[in-house]
Formats: C-alpha cells, structure tokens, sequence
C-alpha cells in the first residue's frame, strides 16, 4: 500500500480537527487535496486512535500528513481512509475543495497532551514552517516508508493563496507497524491573520480601516500641529501664544462635543430634514458595530437600495468625522484673531458646533435633503470651507477689528516656522480628501493625486501675481495660493479629471487673489469687517468656486464610483449636467445663509453675557495681558516697560513713565535693546 499526500491539521477553535486528503493518479502524481472538518468531542490530544476510520470509507492508496504543536506532536491513526467520493481513487481527480464535518469521540489517551495547530488555509501569503523538514510514516504490511523533506508549493482555493507539502516519495522498505504521523515543531500562525476572531469581525476590512484612521490621523495633524504652529507664527508676535491657544482649544472642546452629542446630529438618525437626532457616541455596543450612516439609503442606478456602511467600526467612523469638525472652527478663528475675548470663544465653540456645523454635514453628507437632492461636496468644499469663511467674516463684523496699530503693521512672527505649519496643512490635506471615500479604494488614489496637483498649481498661479503686479514673490503670498488650491479641489477631488484639477487650481490661484488684493480694496463692507487672516478669501471664496467648478467639470464614470444620485454629472459633459451646476448653486446658497443667521445669533446671545472683544489694555499688550505668557523671551512689540522685568534699563533712557505692571506673573525673559 503506497501513500499518496495529505495534511492532518489539529484543532481550531471549537474543536475542529480539519484534514486534507488527496489521492496520486495512475503516474503517480499528486490529485487534488479535499477538506474534511472533524468536530471533537474534547480538545485534540496525542494518540488519540481510531477517531477517523469508522466515519471514512475505504478506498485505494489512503493517506494522511500530520501536523502537531510542542515539541513532539504525534497523531496515531489506524487504518485511515480518505473521505472522497468514490471514483477519486481510480483516477478521476478534478476535485473541488469541499468541507464535511464529521462527529466524532476521543480518548485523551495516556499522554494527554493539548495541540495548538494553526489551519493551513489561514496560513495565506506567508513563508512555510522551516522547522517542520522531516516526517515518517510507518505503513502497515512492511509497505514503503516516507520520510518527508518539506516541498511546498503554492495552492490557490477561493481566491486565497496557501502552502501545502506535496510531492512524497517512497525511500526504503519497512517492517510492519501501525500508522504514525510526527512533525517537529511548528509555530501557530499569528491571530492577526486569522479570519474569524472576535477582534476580527467577518464585516472588518483590515485595510480600509488601517487607512481610514490613517487618513483621521493625517486631519488631525492638519490642526494639531499645523494650524497651531501657523496662527502662532503667521501674527504678530504679542498674538501668538493667543492666537495658537484659541485652535488648541477648539480642538479639545469639539471633541467631547463630538461624542457627547454632535455625531449623532450629524451623521445619526434624522431629526429633520436639515438635522440629525443628537445623542452620545460613546456606548461600547454602539462604537463596535459596523459603521453605517442610517439616513444615507439611495437607490443605485439598477435600483438597488444601497446604505452608506463602511468596512470598519463605528469608532473608526466617528474619530474621523470629528477631525472634520475640528478644523472647521479652527478655520473659523483665524478670521477674529488677534481681538476676540478668548472666554467669548470658549462658548462660541460649542454653540456653533451644535447649531452651524452639524446642520450643515448632516444636509450634504449625513442622508439630509441636499445630500439626496445630489448636491455634490466630496470632502468638504461647501461643509467646511464656505462655512468656515462665511461664519468667520460675520464673526469678525460683530466682534470687531484689531487695535488700530494691529491692523496697519502686522507682520509674521516667525516665517519659517509658519512654513513649517504650512507643510503639516498639505500633507494632511491627502487623508482629507484621500479619507472621504470611507475606503482605501481607486477613488481615494484619484482624490490624493487631484489634491496635490491642484494645490501646487494654485501656489504657483498666486506666485506669479505676486511677481507680475508687485516685483516680488511672497512667502505669504504662497502659503495662501496654496490654501485656496486645497480649498478648491476639495468639494470635487475624487470626481474630477486629473487635467481638471490644473484648471481648478489656475482658477484657484488667481480668483481668489483678485477678490483680496483688488475687490477687496474696492469693497466698503470688507473693508469695514477686519478678517485676519483672509478666511473669507482664502475659504469662502475658493470653497464656493470650487463647488461650481465641481458642478461644471464632475466626471461621470468618476461619479459614479461613489455618489448617491445616479448618472450625476457635471455641465461639460452634457446630459443632466447643468442641472448638477443649479444644485451646486443652491446648495451653496442654503450653506451661506444658515451660517450668517445662526453665527450671528450665537455671538448675539454670548455678547448678553460675556464682551465679544478684549478690552483696550489688553487690545495692546498682547499675550501677557490675556494669558500671562509670551511666545519668546524678547522685550517687544506691544509691552511696556517695567524696571521689574527691564532692570537694567532706565526711564531716562526710553523716556516712558515707569508704572507697575499688572501682568508681573507672566512669563520673563531677557530684554534685547536693538
């Protein structure tokens, strides 16, 4: 009796002895291999007899290959037979890969030794066992032996890859014995690998959601640090502990928010059109489900319904929605910087979260009336770049403007470290939009890509202005050619042309820069409203031209990977096409409303309570007034003498009035007479 090939795996978890069987052709030639599941009544343990034969029929050249845990797994196996069907042994090996499951008792026997083997069909894309070369196989009948070198090779079954050993030969004749299997010692396949755990829900693609909280990570770091280490470089220096604690902040309040309440107004259960029912996204139950956006069911084009429910948890979903959230106020607030009352803005942080933010992301993304209407914002355009431009100039109108010495003379702080910031805002911008899929899928890779080509055409589009109308380039100048590149593609990038994405960027790189360095001179409202930072040009404007942009130029094949409405396209391409520009314009137009009724009720209600503006004194100091601290240990812009902390200097020197300061307990440091 010769031996064919074969794999005996000990058990998975619920007692499952799995066993591969095949037979060898009339040349000799391994068959296919065949999968039987044998349930144990008790762990599997070392000669554990018998267990096979009187469930398998016999039929011709049985076999088996034994794989066992520790450091001498034996299985003992009497008059085994391989459970095929009945012409596999004449011949007749075009097989599939079946699964049986048999029932069966087993004797502990006297070892009593537990195996813990890992199923070779989880053992996908990885090396074999090195240390498991060498098996003997005492046959009954002084029939050949085998002892086995492991020879793998590589078997395909239901789209997966694994090793098996294969190919034994017969090497020298043996007296009789019963069947006995041994292998040295094989470690267990690392659980991560494993399909079925309880880590490892059926549902979870490992994939999309490592990149999901990958790209969550890359927002995150848009804000903390990129924001923060650009409003503290990019002002004043008496404005840069101020202005970079205000996007600290924010991003630490909008994040219990998020979870307490605001998630689900945004993303939960519909409330009303415009608004989802609030509650918290904290319950374990609740976070470890798989994510679903329950308002967001849409007919596909075959009529399908379809949910937005992505291949990860609840969590994963929740984390990186609240990044979104974030920035968005932290873009709000380079628009009063530099003079808002900082309690002011810790209560004007979660308000308008509550009231502004959630409306709009539960409208456009959440399963709200503008999302099924087929308004189109991919990643964010109309969400949080008009809502943040629009909500940020009404806020610097009802806050009002700088010192008057501010706002005729305020020079970056720190150039290259607002470049630094700069840096952190792009590379983040890839998990922005790359993320908005809710996958790690081709239309994430077309979104990355518009992204970056669109920023670098802005920043080089703004540039060459600068030169042409001014002589010079500006650093500045570049970093916000770059902001509205980003600003503009998002609404579009993973449903636009790669070609487009130059066109926006050269629309993005110049509009933009007309309505701030030409409109807005020309403008009595802008020029009354003190906007530090440009938020309005810098967001406002290029979220809103990005949106229309996406209205023209929006990809049909492109929109179809991932949009809600079917045959959803843009004007260029005909069809429906100027239908989607009307929606773009509407939606644009519902965004903008809503966020100057309610910014402007919310600062209303606060102003009853707290000043919305620093005081005077304050106003002038700077960061030691408000906060006790300065960003460095110079004597400069905005700072009175004090012989307590300029010592060594005189009042005759500088001519001032020596007066006691009220901010002593701040921060100190040495005085630099330039």
């Amino acid at each position: 009796m010769e031996c064919g090939y074969g794999l005996l795996v000990p058990p998975s978890p619920g007692n499952v002895l799995i066993v591969l069987l095949g037979a060898k052709n009339s040349l000799g030639e391994p068959g296919p291999l065949r999968k039987a599941n044998v349930i144990l009544s008790s762990p599997i343990v070392c000669n554990a007899s018998e267990i096979l034969s009187p469930h398998i029929p016999p039929i011709a050249e049985p076999f088996v290959y034994g794989i066992g845990g520790g450091p001498k797994p034996v299985f003992e196996t009497v008059n085994l037979r391989s459970y095929m069907q009945k012409d596999v042994g004449s011949g007749s090996l075009d097989r599939p890969l079946l699964d049986d499951t048999l029932t069966v008792p087993i004797d502990p026997g006297p070892s009593g030794v537990t195996h813990k083997i890992v199923d070779p069909l989880e053992y996908h894309n990885a090396a074999p066992p090195t240390d498991c070369h060498v098996v003997t196989s005492h046959a009954i009948s002084g029939t050949d032996v085998h002892p086995r070198g492991s020879r793998w090779k590589r078997l395909t079954r239901k789209g997966k890859q694994y090793d098996m050993v294969v190919n034994l030969k017969p090497k020298r004749r043996q007296p009789e014995f019963s069947t006995q299997l041994a292998c040295s010692r094989v470690e267990p396949m690392t659980t991560a690998y494993q399909e079925v755990l309880p880590a490892v829900p059926g549902w979870l693609n490992k994939g999309d959601n490592a990149w999901q909280m990958t790209a969550s990570t890359l927002v995150g770091i848009q804000s903390m640090p990129g924001l923060v280490i650009l409003y503290a470089s990019i002002v004043k220096k008496k404005w840069a502990v101020n202005s970079a604690f205000m996007a600290l902040y924010a991003f630490a309040a909008v994040l219990i928010c998020w979870v307490l309440v605001c998630y689900r107004m945004a993303f939960g259960d519909q409330l009303l059109p415009f608004w989802g029912k609030g509650g918290p996204a904290l319950g374990q139950h609740y976070l470890l489900n798989r994510a679903r956006v329950p308002e967001s069911g849409h007919r596909n084009a075959k009529g399908v319904l379809e949910v937005t429910e992505p291949f990860y948890p609840m969590a994963t979903l929740v984390y990186f929605q609240f990044t979104f959230a974030a920035i968005t106020l932290i873009l709000l607030a380079g628009s009063v910087l530099g003079r808002m009352n900082i309690k002011a803005w810790m209560a004007f942080v979660p308000l308008w979260l509550i009231f502004s933010y959630t409306v709009g992301a539960f409208s456009l993304w959440g399963g709200g009336f503008l999302y099924h209407w087929g308004v189109i914002d991919y990643s964010g355009g109309y969400v949080i770049h008009l809502s943040s431009g629009i909500s940020g100039l009404t806020a610097a109108y009802w806050v009002g403007p700088r010192h008057k010495s501010d706002r005729e003379r305020f020079p970056p702080n720190n150039v290259l470290l607002m470049l630094a910031g700069a840096g952190l805002l792009w590379m983040g911008w890839s998990g922005f939009n790359g993320g908005a899929p809710y996958a790690a899928n081709i239309d994430a890779s077309i979104a990355v890509l518009n992204t970056n080509v669109s920023a670098a055409t802005s920043l080089l589009v703004w540039t060459c202005l600068d030169v042409v109308y001014f002589g010079k380039p500006s650093v500045i100048g570049a970093v916000q050619g770059m902001v509205t590149g980003l600003a503009c593609i998002t609404p579009g990038a993973g449903l636009v042309q790669s070609w487009a994405a130059i066109v926006m960027g050269i629309l993005s790189g110049s509009i933009p820069w007309v309505s701030m360095m030409i409109l807005h001179k020309k403008s009595s409202l802008l020029q009354k409203v003190d906007d530090t930072l440009a938020v309005f040009h810098t967001h406002a404007v290029a979220g809103l031209l990005g949106g229309i942009l996406t209205g023209l130029l929006a990809e049909p094949t492109l929109c179809r990977l991932i949009l809600p409405v079917p045959n959803t396209r843009g004007a260029f391409y005909g069809g429906n096409g100027g239908v989607q520009l009307l929606k773009q314009l509407v939606g644009a137009t519902f965004v903008i409303g809503w966020n100057i009724v309610i910014t402007t009720i919310i600062l209303l209600a606060i102003r009853l309570f707290i000043p919305l503006r620093m005081p005077e004194e304050e106003l002038v100091i700077g960061d030691d007034a408000v906060h006790g601290e300065e960003a460095y240990a110079l004597w400069g812009d905005g700072e009175k003498y004090d012989p307590r902390k300029h010592g060594w200097h005189t009042e005759e020197l500088y001519g001032e009035d020596v007066a006691p300061s009220p901010y002593i307990n701040g921060a100190r440091g040495v005085t630099i007479n330039l």
